[in-house]
């Protein structure tokens, strides 16, 4: 009987000391410690560019938004109208840099926002992430862009 509650109780402990580590999904990276890996591998889709809310116009094909993929630190994205591609480096302090920043050269009606967006990547210099808001800044500025993490599934 003894060696019965000491089994059962072994047993009891040893599963309610077990706590899954693993996350899946980009709702999982937001929540990570690591803001590298929270803005890595997500979707962000631009909600304001220089202070003023972006939205997508009836013409674009779909949201301007930018992903910072792992391998090889590539940026992929668009800008409205064109394709983004390039490179990124992270650094320490939240710093970020962009370069080789590139796009196909689609004409669209109105090519605005895509050239400030494409402006504003060549610019900024650090980042900060908030929950599911991600800001690319220029010194202590106030945020050239803010963009809002998307789930998709």
């Amino acid at each position: 009987m003894k060696n019965t509650i000491l089994v059962s109780l072994l047993i009891v402990l040893a599963f309610s000391g077990c706590k899954s580590t693993q996350t899946t999904g980009a709702a999982n990276q937001i929540k990570s410690t690591s803001p590298n890996i929270a803005m890595q591998e997500t979707y962000w889709k631009l909600t304001e560019l220089m202070g003023k809310p972006v939205k997508q116009s009836e013409g674009m094909k779909k949201e301007i938004h930018i992903i910072l993929k792992t391998q090889d630190n590539r940026l992929q994205g668009f800008g409205g109208c064109n394709t983004l591609m390039g490179k990124y480096e992270l650094k320490e302090g939240n710093r970020i840099a962009f370069s080789g920043v590139a796009s196909t050269m689609m004409a669209c009606p109105d090519l605005a926002i895509e050239a400030e967006f494409n402006k504003m990547l060549g610019a900024v210099d650090n980042y900060s992430i908030n929950g599911n808001t991600m800001s690319l800044n220029k010194a202590r500025m106030a945020p050239m862009a803010r963009f809002e993490a998307v789930f998709l599934k």
